[in-house]
């Protein structure tokens, strides 16, 4: 069965608002590999709001630095699933909207043949945490104090504790951490 990744850069503090962090190098090289690994990403409609259509745009232009061009190519080389009820449509036939029951949908989605699935974001991801769907969680953690922002799982009460294994840890030279945790 497919495991559900949830990666998420993330601050020492806890932020993982995107406005309040600097991307590194390294950290774009992680998630490039990452993508690399699995076959399908899935977002909420606000995260899929935020990369389409700007990681596109990058991919077609090469606008950005060497790092952020290969992000964005590896970004839209995969299919994407977003849950939504009240987007539109979608900027490309790599993608699809859901919006049908999450719980039922993931749980298809990971019985599907395949590679491994990833989620980022906020919202949908909390949600998929407090259903008990995610099956790995790799934290990327630069080294920055954002001070304020949005935090991981902000008004989500989990039924019970989650208890989770540290099963890889690596550090940059810039600094960046990456834990990567499984379910006990």
């Amino acid at each position: 069965m497919r495991k559900l990744i949830y990666a998420i850069n993330i601050t020492l503090d806890g932020c993982c608002d995107h406005t309040k962090q600097s991307v590194n190098k390294d950290q774009f090289e992680y998630f490039i590999q990452l993508l690399r690994d699995v076959d399908l990403q899935v977002f909420g409609r606000k995260t899929y709001e935020l990369m389409v259509p700007y990681w596109p745009d990058v991919a077609k232009n090469q606008s950005g630095t060497k790092a952020e061009n290969d992000f964005a190519r590896a970004f839209v080389s995969i299919k994407s699933v977003v849950f939504s009820r009240s987007l539109a449509g979608t900027a490309d036939e790599n993608t699809r909207i859901v919006r049908t029951d999450l719980r039922e949908e993931i749980i298809r989605l990971k019985q599907e043949r395949g590679r491994d699935i990833v989620v980022g974001g906020v919202d949908l991801a909390s949600q998929l945490i407090e259903l008990g769907l995610v099956d790995e969680y790799r934290f990327v953690v630069g080294p920055v104090f954002a001070g304020a922002g949005r935090r991981l799982l902000e008004g989500v009460s989990l039924p019970e504790k989650l208890q989770l294994k540290l099963v890889e840890s690596k550090a940059f030279a810039s600094g960046t951490v990456v834990l990567r945790y499984v379910k006990q």
